[in-house]
């Protein structure tokens, strides 16, 4: 049986993604300077919780959510993901079972009507989950939804509705972990997951906090840059790759390309394919 790793679409043995809550106006800035320099993200939106059509925010207001037609205008066919961020940004475990599921599912509807696309993504509000709630959200369609917790790894997570992020942006460690994640790394894949809210760049006035780490962790040819669902999606495939008892035969059964490190050597084990080595 070949010495066997998961590689990430082209072969890359690194991802990189990011998550931010909330649905602000900073957000305009951020995903700028994410286009920029070429970095994914997804975006977690309270569709309950939009202003007011027109509204003004007072001077001095830092948290300022956009309206329906803002957040329309900014995220819609923007390359980025969308995703749940329950209807009011309820802390769900504190509500009751049916209630909070409510909260999920009318806000998974109305972003899915919005945007015309299954929504499958989402952010815990407060970072807080039950175990009981994380079942009844794999129940109701939710893939993936993101904690708060910071683990400053980049390990790829077996517990998808409980998911870690490697840190927040204010954390001290953050350009240390960018450094230590663009190095090579023999033992298996690596991703980097960011995670924060853009209010808190012109709250804490450190735009620059996100400009230098864009900056540092664009164009590498060893990383792919990602939504949360698209390495969810990848993974998941790459997981479910079917393979013989000697570990020399693999099937895609897949709709996407999957690929591999088998002793030292990359392969592509096309959608729907075979490989033998």
């Amino acid at each position: 049986m070949p010495d066997l790793w998961m590689l990430f679409p082209n072969g890359k043995p690194k991802a990189l993604t990011l998550s931010y809550d909330d649905g602000v106006e900073q957000d305009i800035r951020l995903m700028d300077i994410l286009n920029r320099h070429g970095l994914k993200a997804t975006f977690n939106i309270n569709s309950g919780l939009y202003a007011p059509e027109g509204h003004v925010w007072p001077e001095g207001q830092i948290h300022r959510r956009m309206s329906r037609s803002a957040v329309l205008d900014l995220y819609k066919d923007s390359g980025h993901e969308i995703a749940i961020h329950a209807y009011h940004h309820g802390d769900l475990p504190s509500l009751p079972p049916a209630y909070a599921i409510w909260q999920v599912m009318h806000d998974k509807n109305v972003l899915e009507n919005e945007f015309g696309r299954i929504i499958r993504g989402m952010a815990y509000p407060f970072g807080t989950v039950t175990p009981e709630l994380a079942q009844t959200l794999k129940s109701c369609g939710v893939a993936y939804s993101r904690t708060v917790e910071s683990t400053h790894r980049f390990d790829i997570t077996h517990d998808w509705l409980r998911l870690p992020a490697t840190c927040h942006h204010d954390d001290p460690m953050l350009m240390e972990l960018a450094e230590k994640f663009v190095k090579p790394h023999p033992f298996g894949p690596q991703l980097f997951y960011l995670w924060g809210h853009s209010y808190e760049f012109e709250a804490n006035n450190n735009w620059h906090v996100i400009e230098n780490f864009a900056q540092f962790m664009s164009g590498r040819d060893n990383v792919w840059y990602a939504t949360n669902i698209e390495i969810y999606d990848y993974v998941t495939a790459w997981r479910g790759m079917h393979i013989s008892a000697d570990g020399r035969r693999f099937h895609n059964p897949s709709a996407q390309p999957l690929w591999l490190l088998a002793d030292g050597k990359t392969y592509c084990v096309e959608a729907g394919g075979d490989l033998v080595l």
